[in-house]
């Protein structure tokens, strides 16, 4: 049973492991600049040991290096708009309205590969606007937060369609290398700029230095290599409905380690429902169609 269901099993904990990322993002005290950049670095270190490893080349065309270095600057700002949500509300409200980011790819999708938009897939789009409103009404107070983390959303499904077309002429694990360099030489430069040489900066409470770890590289390096090998050998349609419950992964372990600030309004669950509910509709809709 357990060899026959392996990747399946796996597929989920690395879901699970993505779901934890939210959770970091509130447990680390530090700058989301200062995060995202330990947060890439880290990441960066482990997968070059893996490819190194693995003898992994990295040779890449110098078109296309340009092209994914620059996608990598989209992923460097999508972190930092993600978990400054996170710290300008909380992980519940954060996750839910990242979930949008379905609604964006719908828009996206059509322009990059030159199809028409499905009927269907405006009306989850109106769906999803919906529950957002049910939460922006209910939680007016984490405004800001909202607002970075549908920003996230739009930047998430950019660079997530981006990549369906970069796939057509690289690795993927070339891809993903060179984003995480790409994310991680913007973020310098950002902070080269407004720290200048004073590396003090820099440091970060002896506490937050086991959670950055942990993310870099269990929840990015570790989630990395594991969901490549798995969609190997799993359907998309199976990936993309398990990636869907990565908000409810996060909710879930967020009220366990913070019941009382992570608890939320009737408003903001009915919005929940809706959210996610659309985003399983759409997958399943998906299936059909193709």
């Amino acid at each position: 049973m357990l060899s026959k269901y392996k990747y399946h099993i796996w597929l989920h904990i690395t879901v699970l492991i993505f779901g934890l990322t939210g959770v970091l993002g509130k447990l680390i005290t530090i700058d989301s600049y200062l995060l995202v950049w330990y947060r890439v670095g880290i990441a960066l270190v482990s997968v070059l040991a893996y490819f190194l490893f693995t003898k992994f080349s990295l040779r890449i065309n110098r078109k296309e290096l340009v092209k994914i270095l620059l996608v990598g600057v989209i992923i460097a700002v999508h972190w930092v708009t993600f978990f400054e949500a996170i710290k300008q509300s909380n992980v519940s409200i954060a996750l839910v309205c990242f979930s949008s980011s379905t609604f964006f790819t719908a828009l996206l999708e059509p322009l990059y590969f030159k199809r028409k938009i499905k009927p269907y897939e405006l009306i989850f789009g109106l769906l999803i606007i919906t529950g957002l409103y049910f939460i922006f009404s209910f939680e007016f107070k984490y405004l800001i937060g909202m607002i970075l983390a549908v920003v996230s959303a739009a930047l998430a499904s950019w660079f997530t369609v981006l990549n369906g077309v970069l796939i057509k002429k690289t690795n993927a694990k070339l891809i993903s290398f060179y984003e995480l360099l790409g994310a991680f030489i913007i973020v310098s430069v950002y902070l080269l700029i407004t720290n200048g040489a004073d590396f003090s900066q820099l440091s970060v409470p002896f506490e937050d230095i086991k959670w950055l770890v942990i993310l870099g590289t269990l929840c990015t390096a570790f989630a990395f290599i594991v969901s490549v090998e798995v969609m190997k050998k799993i359907a998309p349609y199976t990936v993309t409905i398990s990636i869907n419950l990565e908000p409810i992964y996060s909710i879930i372990l967020a009220l366990i380690i913070w019941p009382e600030s992570e608890t939320m309004s009737f408003g903001f669950y009915m919005g929940t429902i809706i959210v996610i509910a659309t985003i399983f509709l759409n997958a399943v809709l998906k299936k059909r169609s193709s």
